[in-house]
């Protein structure tokens, strides 16, 4: 369910396309985000425990989102696990870092549209990011 939450977001962030990559990558988004690695707030951690906490609070606030580079998301991820997560995605690491780079603020922006991490767990900010969508 989560990945399905996910893929049409993230549809819906890209204007409503489906680009190659996609459909995993939205697999990818939905285990970044679910509750195994520890939900939105894991993520937070994660990148502040990288010294980037600075550009995910710009993407949780409701102010300008900060960029990120693919070099920013090996850091957070490392190097392996940016391999791991491209070999999943069926692209080339260069390829899925830039994808990653410019989805991962987006949707982290509209699962906290009120400038904070949802209370209810990632399913209902993905419900909530959905009534968000224009359809």
């Amino acid at each position: 369910m989560l990945e399905k939450l996910v893929s049409e977001a993230l549809q819906g962030m890209l204007g409503g396309g489906s680009p190659a990559g996609a459909g995993p990558l939205a697999q990818i988004l939905g285990s970044l985000l679910d509750g195994q690695g520890g939900g939105l707030a894991g993520l937070v951690e994660q990148f502040t425990r990288a010294g980037l906490g600075s550009q995910m609070q710009s993407w949780i606030s409701t102010g300008q989102n900060l960029p990120i580079s693919v070099d920013q998301l090996t850091q957070v991820f490392g190097q392996g696990r940016m391999q791991q997560l491209a070999q999943q995605a069926g692209v080339e690491p260069a390829q899925f870092g830039g994808q990653l780079a410019e989805v991962l603020p987006q949707a982290v922006d509209r699962l906290t549209p009120n400038g904070q991490l949802p209370q209810g767990g990632i399913e209902d900010a993905l419900g909530a990011l959905g009534k968000l969508m224009p359809r």
